[in-house]
């Protein structure tokens, strides 16, 4: 499914969070975006996702603007998955996870037994099988985490956003939900904050100031120059001749 944003402007409160933010991200595209904190990451990833809707511009899903869309039909496609997500404390774990079933069920679809095997592969996705029965409150934030991004692929969605969704996680499983989410064989669109990591994506986009202001494969985007004024940090790239792939280490600029 292919993501567009249009002359995106968003402001809040006289605060201009985003200017004239041109987007589209192709059918089966895994595409990274990275940006300083406060540059309008998430601001763009919640109107990418439909869970806001542009005063200044439009958001358009396979060329049909969201605008025009029932909420139930865009989230039957898009799945979102929030870097500060919450969810009810006092239920269980698959009962979470079974909450990405609620746009598909109606008067008309019951729950049944097909619902109930893609919960768990959901779960069994993110190595959270064996917690299913465990309560919310007791989790820790990477098990959390886990199981957001679980109910996340039991909408089974069409397009999967998620902000900083390595957050709270181990390294074993940063790298695990990060592996999982390269092979979905949908529209990714993931917001990060790790260089190293959105250098595996198809493409980026770089945020600064509420502006996306470069576009394009990872190695491309990430000069030395734009790190440096966008980052403020001075970098080196390493070739790991081990996976045939180039690594940013990074040092304070002076």
């Amino acid at each position: 499914m292919r993501l567009t944003a249009e002359r995106i402007d968003w402001t809040v409160h006289g605060h201009r969070l985003l200017g004239n933010v041109n987007l589209t991200v192709e059918s089966g595209e895994t595409f990274g975006l990275i940006g300083p904190n406060g540059s309008g990451k998430t601001t763009l990833m919640r109107l990418l996702a439909g869970l806001r809707r542009p005063k200044v511009g439009r958001v358009l899903m396979d060329d049909r603007p969201m605008a025009g869309m029932p909420q139930r039909d865009i989230a039957r496609a898009i799945a979102f998955v929030e870097q500060q997500a919450d969810t009810f404390e006092r239920i269980q774990v698959h009962q979470a996870v079974a909450l990405g079933r609620t746009p598909f069920l109606s008067p008309l679809h019951a729950w049944s037994d097909l619902d109930d095997a893609t919960v768990a592969h959901a779960l069994d996705a993110v190595g959270m099988s064996r917690l299913a029965d465990r309560l919310w409150h007791t989790l820790s934030g990477g098990e959390r985490q886990r199981v957001h991004i679980a109910r996340a692929l039991a909408q089974q969605p069409r397009a999967l956003l998620l902000d900083e969704p390595t957050n709270h996680l181990d390294i074993r499983h940063q790298l695990s939900i990060l592996r999982l989410v390269g092979q979905l064989p949908i529209t990714v669109v993931i917001a990060l904050h790790d260089l190293n990591q959105a250098m595996d994506c198809d493409r980026i986009g770089v945020m600064d100031g509420g502006r996306l202001i470069a576009v394009g494969p990872p190695r491309e985007v990430l000069t030395v120059e734009r790190l440096r004024h966008t980052f403020g940090v001075h970098a080196d790239f390493l070739d790991d001749p081990r996976e045939g792939r180039s690594m940013l280490r990074f040092r304070h600029a002076l």
